[in-house]
Order: C-alpha cells, then structure tokens, then sequence
C-alpha cells in the first residue's frame, strides 16, 4: 500500500505553498470556510477503517482531525507518524454530545468551547499526501 513509501489519495495537490499547522491551530477563525494546503504529522487514525486522523505539528503540539471529503477516501490504518501534506476546507463546528462521545470513543481528542461545548476544529480534506517515516 506505501509503494516508494508515498500514499497519495484524493485530488492531487495544488502547488500552492503550505501555511504552518501552527498558524492553522492558533487562529482557525482566520481560515474557516477557506481552502487551505497545511502539513504535519499522523498522531493518529481512524483504527476502523481510516476515515479520519489527527494532524500535529512537528513539534507534537496541537492537533486537529482531518476528514475526507464526501468519505471519497481512506488513508492506511498504520498511517501514525507519517507525515502528511493536507488541502481542503477548514471548520470550526460544535459539536452534539453524542457525537463528541462517539468521536472519543475512536480515540479523538474534542476541546470545549467557552461555554463548556463540545467543539472542534476540522479540516475536511480533498486531497493528502502521506510519506512513511523512516
């Protein structure tokens, strides 16, 4: 499935140059409904099937969860601690409890809004690149 140790899936990536996961994860308002190319590190995916994983930046701090857009494609599910170039739409969406608790039971990490909300910062993503960590 990693071929040369690239797993490419979804639309091909624009050569649009990436803005810092930092910058994403510090301001997402700043980026919400815009297409965004970002990059970072697998912490984790979805174990099922790889319809989602957890983005951090290099330095492992912060993180967001990614999803496919229209669920068009998976990643591997041994996907952690590659790295992973992004593009897709950025959202900040509260969330039902019941999907938070859904969420966190896959292992997803959900913060909490100013009213105690579950909210969530995701990025639906067209198209991703993996590379293997080596």
């Amino acid at each position: 499935e990693w071929g040369e140790g690239v797993v490419k899936r979804g639309e091909p990536l624009s050569a649009t140059p990436p803005t810092e996961l930092a910058s994403v994860l510090k301001t997402p308002a700043d980026f919400a409904g815009k297409t965004v190319k970002t990059e970072g590190v697998v912490a984790k995916a979805c174990s099922k099937k790889g319809c989602w994983m957890e983005l951090q930046t290099a330095a492992g701090e912060g993180g967001m969860r990614v999803s496919f857009k229209d669920y068009a494609f998976f990643v591997p599910l041994d996907a952690a601690g590659s790295k992973a170039v992004i593009e897709g739409t950025v959202e900040v969406k509260t969330l039902s409890k019941e999907d938070a608790a859904h969420l966190e039971g896959e292992g997803a990490k959900i913060g909490r809004n100013a009213k105690g909300e579950p909210q969530e910062l995701a990025f639906v993503a067209s198209g991703v690149e993996l590379t293997r960590a080596n």
